[in-house]
């Protein structure tokens, strides 16, 4: 395959950055996105030019270290993570627009890579609960109902890639913060904070600047854990309950 890539280049955050254009071609249609950019890498290093700066880890679609938005979608045309998403998923001669995530709460740091320590931040104050040291209970000590162990595991799903936010034209965090507080809440050991979780971790999705949710939808389109939508219900139920008790730790 042979492709044109316009690609968002920015040396570092103080840079005004701007859309670069680049032909590539021997692209297989079997090839991961990253790996078609790991190509177009050893061309650039080779022509002695600095490399697309792109974020990357375990690449099998867990660690939520990848995400760039394509042709204007978070993670491209699949609801995949960038990593998983293959270029047979494109046409031969076709034009590739890729760009970082945009949004306030994530600044570039170069080229492709943003930085989401925000999320870091919105975990830090909630998203956690307080377990005693010692040896671990019994597996079937503690007994959960099965609609709650399954909707906590849908949630638990979310691996934190930020495509939520990029995709929400408010640049909303709000399915995020649903994931986590559903996820703990639901669980017998999430009761302790279970109040304060909630009440907390908005407050700091607020400080970080993220907008709020007007649902429109956009975000569980391009999760690529399938978040369900209702997750952001339960978190405004979840709030409302909080505000109510008066509790916040």
């Amino acid at each position: 395959m042979k492709l044109k890539l316009k690609i968002w280049r920015q040396k570092n955050a103080a840079d005004a950055g701007a859309m670069v254009s680049y032909d590539i071609d021997g692209v297989s249609p079997d090839m991961s996105f990253l790996e078609m950019l790991d190509t177009l890498n050893e061309k650039l290093i080779l022509d002695g030019e600095d490399p697309v700066a792109f974020d990357h880890d375990c690449r099998e679609g867990i660690c939520g270290s990848c995400g760039v938005v394509i042709n204007g979608e978070a993670h491209g045309p699949e609801q995949t993570t960038a990593c998983q998403l293959h270029m047979r998923a494109f046409s031969d001669g076709e034009e590739i627009i890729i760009e970082p995530w945009r949004a306030a709460p994530f600044p570039v740091i170069k080229d492709l890579v943003v930085n989401r320590s925000a999320f870091d931040r919105i975990i830090g104050a909630g998203g956690y609960i307080t377990a005693p040291t010692g040896s671990a209970p019994e597996g079937n000590s503690t007994r959960i109902p099965k609609p709650d162990a399954d909707e906590a595991f849908a949630n638990a799903t979310c691996i934190g890639c930020g495509a939520c936010v990029a995709a929400c034209p408010n640049g909303s965090a709000s399915l995020f913060v649903s994931a986590k507080v559903t996820h703990l809440n639901l669980l017998p050991q999430g009761q302790p904070e279970r109040e304060s979780r909630v009440l907390n971790m908005v407050e700091q999705m607020d400080a970080e600047g993220f907008g709020g949710c007007t649902n429109t939808g956009m975000c569980t389109v391009s999760c690529p854990k399938e978040i369900p939508f209702v997750s952001i219900a339960n978190l405004n139920k979840e709030y409302r309950r909080a505000v109510k008790s008066g509790r916040k730790g």
